[in-house]
């Protein structure tokens, strides 16, 4: 490949002229921002181990009233951005939120969307635009983007979440901002929602319904006993997977990020090609083994991992005799509606 010209072949002089009026010659970073073949991607493969954020996560509570903090996280940075940059992926934020009993964390809304995997504990909710769902281990709450929000616990123990935003995407747009509000009235409170059952949607007069939004919660009992309903019918070498859609439209649960729910058999190994999208694994029960970027990573509950898109992973599971259950995100979404979804 022909060498292109660098910013040393060019006069001082000429450089000063052209930065003076805000301009930057494009040769010599050309191949730095389209190399050939290949991304140059920042994301590295990562992982975060649960039982090393866990204490760090508690000690915040001791050090850092919910009223001084708003949201108690400790976010899953990746070092490949950057630590201050507090983002795992060029798309996705990842971080650990804990919640103490009696604790209330205020209502506000914000632009990037977000999603909550609850990790431990019992007894906290989130109300979404008037909708208080509960949180068990393995639920998945959406709070999209614009949607009133707050957090609040009456149980008697720690509640974890791991958050999931595309925060990076929307404060690079330059369109990241959130609106505080007062706590909301509940006008709604169920455990479950009438479109949690597959095939079957309510249509009221004989007409379809179409909302944004329909189900805000996906419950990890469903989730579970769809994937194992699966696992029943499918081959045996084949990969179990479920995505988290919106049942109204049959897409994805929201419009930047994807989520996917990943039940591996008993020891087994699922090859994943190289896809142009990052993508997260959170392991729900058991554990599993990441491969990718000649890096390995034992993944037991609760533990995180990131791997940068054009990698192709290797996932397998760590036991020879129980089922294990990972949940998963990804930038799917967002590459497709911009036509730069690849599978290599």
């Amino acid at each position: 490949m022909q060498a292109l010209g660098t910013l040393a072949d060019l006069p001082p002089d000429y450089v000063k002229e052209l930065e003076a009026l805000n301009l930057v010659p494009l040769w010599p970073s050309l191949r730095g921002v389209m190399p050939p073949h290949i991304p140059t991607r920042r994301t590295r493969a990562t992982a975060w181990r649960y039982q090393s954020v866990r204490p760090l996560l508690l000690k915040a509570g001791d050090l850092t009233p919910i009223e001084k903090a708003e949201r108690r996280v400790l976010v899953l940075a990746n070092p490949g951005h950057g630590l201050e940059r507090m983002q795992a992926s060029p798309a996705i934020y990842l971080g650990m939120q804990l919640l103490l009993p009696g604790e209330w964390a205020p209502a506000h809304r914000h632009t990037p969307n977000a999603v909550r995997m609850v990790v431990e504990g019992r007894g906290a909710y989130t109300t979404v635009d008037g909708e208080k769902l509960p949180m068990e281990r393995g639920d998945l709450i959406l709070t999209p983007t614009g949607m009133w929000h707050e957090h609040g616990h009456d149980g008697d123990q720690p509640v974890v979440w791991l958050d999931v935003l595309d925060l990076p995407l929307v404060y690079y747009l330059e369109t990241s901002y959130h609106i505080n509000g007062t706590q909301q009235a509940i006008t709604t409170e169920r455990t479950e929602t009438p479109n949690a059952r597959g095939g079957l949607l309510p249509s009221p007069a004989f007409e379809r319904r179409h909302t944004r939004y329909p189900m805000l919660r996906y419950p990890w009992v469903e989730a579970r006993a769809a994937l194992e309903q699966l696992a029943r019918v499918q081959a045996a070498d084949e990969a179990v997977q479920l995505t988290y859609i919106n049942p109204d439209s049959g897409d994805d649960a929201q419009n930047i990020l994807g989520y996917y729910a990943l039940m591996l058999r008993p020891g087994q190994t699922i090859e994943l090609p190289a896809r142009s999208p990052a993508c997260v694994f959170h392991v729900i029960e058991g554990g599993a083994t990441i491969r990718a970027c000649e890096q390995s990573f034992d993944l037991l509950e609760a533990d995180t991992a990131c791997v940068p898109g054009y990698e192709p992973i290797a996932v397998r599971n760590l036991s020879a005799d129980t089922p294990a259950f990972l949940f998963m995100a990804d930038e799917s979404p967002l590459h497709r509606k911009l036509g730069l979804y690849e599978r290599r």
